[in-house]
């Protein structure tokens, strides 16, 4: 079964510790939601971006900002 997990970083791809503790998840939804719930305070806590992975494959990178500015 893979794992969704996310990475975290700031403006410059730099790795950073999320604010809010993640964990792994089993559908790509359910990874999804949850950075739809978090991303406010993720933001706040120094992540401007986040990298979405299924086991060790990088499925896409998004700005937490841009979410913000909409």
């Amino acid at each position: 079964m893979a794992a969704w997990t996310w990475r975290f970083e700031n403006s410059d791809g730099t790795e950073v510790q999320p604010a809010v503790q993640p964990e792994d998840w089993t559908t790509q939804g359910d990874a999804e939601s949850w950075i739809g719930e978090q991303w406010k305070e993720l933001l706040e806590g120094g992540a401007e971006q986040v990298r979405l992975f299924e086991d060790d494959n990088e499925i896409y990178k998004m700005s937490l900002r841009a979410a913000a500015d909409v």
